[in-house]
């Protein structure tokens, strides 16, 4: 039975620049900071990550994966202070927003009964071109890996969980009622309100045949808005519904073989 979830929910201006038209954590990637000479701002405290280089072991095999020691640094070289395109740096007055808005995530999942789980920001690739098609690659931060594997960074979350699922398989009981809010990425064209790092806040329920499902999720998401002083008017919801575009395709004769490809052809659409 396939994840039910609530298709859409848009946030007022306020609270578009946090998370980039998503309610959609936080798990950042670990940066190595090198001193600056020229950078003449003091610090009270500093954090560092140090990584020793591969070297031949008495066996004559590897401690380490890299083919050759990484090009030194210029010191002398200026560097860009700000975040690469598309990301954003979280200050304390902007961490105390987001706290308080994925506090709000977690506490209304939790009041309706949803368990927190998490996948890994690195994905295999081929789990989202699976999903959306070839296309995607363009849109995906994707690289080939030291063991020869293509892995990318997750534009979202479904996948992992649809893979995290089928991993489990019997082990778990349905239904499922699982939330998760995590860091994605997206190489795409930006736009206003819209960045290429966003998060996204999912609550899935798997193994719920009728629509009950959707009601509960519209239901916790309403909850939500009211915690946060957000009204009818502030607000609107779009739902969709496989079941109903596939009626709909039957009566202009489309064969349900090519479903799949056309849900995606109107995913891309919309």
């Amino acid at each position: 039975m396939g994840p039910r979830r609530l298709a859409a929910a848009v946030l007022p201006q306020a609270l578009l620049s946090l998370f980039s038209l998503s309610p959609r954590t936080i798990p950042t990637l670990p940066i190595s900071l090198y001193p600056i000479p020229n950078f003449r701002r003091h610090s009270t405290g500093s954090s560092t990550q140090t990584h020793s280089l591969p070297t031949d072991n008495a066996r004559g095999g590897r401690s380490g994966s890299l083919a050759s020691p990484p090009v030194q640094p210029d010191f002398g070289e200026k560097i860009d202070v700000n975040p690469p395109k598309g990301t954003r740096d979280f200050p304390p007055e902007d961490m105390r927003l987001r706290n308080w808005l994925f506090q709000n995530f977690k506490e209304v999942s939790q009041l309706f009964g949803f368990e927190e789980v998490d996948f890994p920001v690195l994905e295999s690739e081929a789990l989202f071109v699976r999903k959306a098609g070839e296309e995607i690659r363009d849109q995906l931060y994707c690289f080939e890996d030291r063991g020869n594997r293509r892995v990318a960074l997750r534009p979202e979350l479904t996948p992992s969980l649809a893979r995290l699922v089928i991993q489990k398989g019997k082990s778990v009981s349905l239904p499922l009622k699982w939330f998760a809010v995590g860091q994605c990425w997206r190489y795409e064209r930006m736009t206003r309100g819209r960045r290429r790092e966003h998060y996204q806040w999912n609550m899935d329920i798997i193994g719920v045949p009728d629509v009950t499902a959707e009601a509960e999720l519209i239901f916790s998401i309403v909850t939500l808005f009211k915690r946060m002083g957000i009204t009818s008017s502030d607000v609107g919801f779009k739902v969709s519904s496989r079941k109903v575009l596939q009626e709909v395709l039957r009566c202009y004769s489309v064969p349900d073989e090519l479903f799949s490809r056309v849900c995606i052809i109107i995913d891309k659409v919309r």
